[in-house]
């Protein structure tokens, strides 16, 4: 890893940098030496058929997986590496847990804590990881329980709560972490139509209001258009076409971008 600088310096460093990224499972490769910039306070949306590397990214954000070569770098500091005697290794177990800090993801099924409320699901990660008071915890968990329309519900467990509303918990537990980077997974995927308004709505405000940098992964092509600066549209592991959304869909210039989105019009 010699070749890997031990972290980005100079004026544009990007929040996020996948350089020469390559993920395989055995035989098959599901991203393919991909290079990525997500500059800071940029929303990207990763759009792409099914198996094409989307989720695929975010999930090494998160560290959920190891990749096979290249490197992760966020806010300029290597993710998937630490430093050791002037060059790249991969990074260990403690390493990994102070880098992800950094990083909130909200997934597709919501994951909250079932025994313990939507306000406790929130202050967990700022009390036991941050080492925030439990005061401060609950003022900050307030706060964005208030942001996120569920102030009311604090006191509830999540099985007492609609699926829109598990999830606009779910991601005011993210944002309680204070992340430079927020993720999300197919969050509206699992909700049923008619609370899906509720969770895009908060996404919106978060993307109007807050200058954090986001990537997000969806299906929803509408969604995608209304609220992202830049698309990326992935294929074989690869961004096949990028730009912004009204580019992207309105005018996209691969064949394979064309293809994939006359057919998802037609599944709409």
């Amino acid at each position: 890893m010699s070749h890997y600088p031990l972290e980005l310096t100079g004026p544009d460093v990007p929040m996020v940098r996948f350089m020469n990224v390559t993920k395989r499972y055995g035989a098959l490769t599901v991203l393919d030496d991909l290079n990525l910039d997500v500059t800071e306070g940029e929303m990207v949306t990763i759009i792409g058929p099914s198996g094409s590397g989307k989720t695929t990214v975010l999930r090494m954000l998160m560290t959920l997986e190891t990749i096979n070569s290249g490197v992760i770098y966020v806010d300029g500091k290597p993710l998937t590496h630490m430093p050791k005697n002037g060059v790249l290794v991969p990074a260990d177990a403690k390493y990994l847990r102070r880098a992800r800090a950094s990083i909130g993801m909200c997934f597709q099924h919501f994951n909250l804590f079932p025994h313990m409320t939507a306000l406790e699901n929130c202050m967990e990660g700022p009390v036991q990881v941050l080492g925030l008071s439990k005061r401060e915890a609950r003022e900050r968990s307030e706060e964005l329980l208030e942001m996120v329309g569920m102030i009311d519900k604090k006191d509830q467990h999540p099985s007492r709560l609609s699926g829109g509303q598990q999830q606009r918990v779910a991601i005011a537990r993210a944002l309680a972490m204070r992340p430079k980077v927020m993720l999300f997974d197919e969050v509206t995927s699992a909700l049923d139509p008619e609370v899906i308004g509720e969770v895009t709505n908060v996404i919106r405000r978060l993307v109007s209001e807050h200058n954090l940098t986001m990537l997000m992964v969806t299906h929803q092509m509408g969604f995608a258009r209304d609220i992202s600066d830049r698309i990326c549209f992935f294929f074989g592991g690869r961004i096949e076409e990028q730009g912004p959304p009204d580019a992207l869909f309105g005018n996209p210039q691969r064949d394979r971008t064309k293809q994939f989105l006359s057919a998802v019009k037609e599944a709409d």
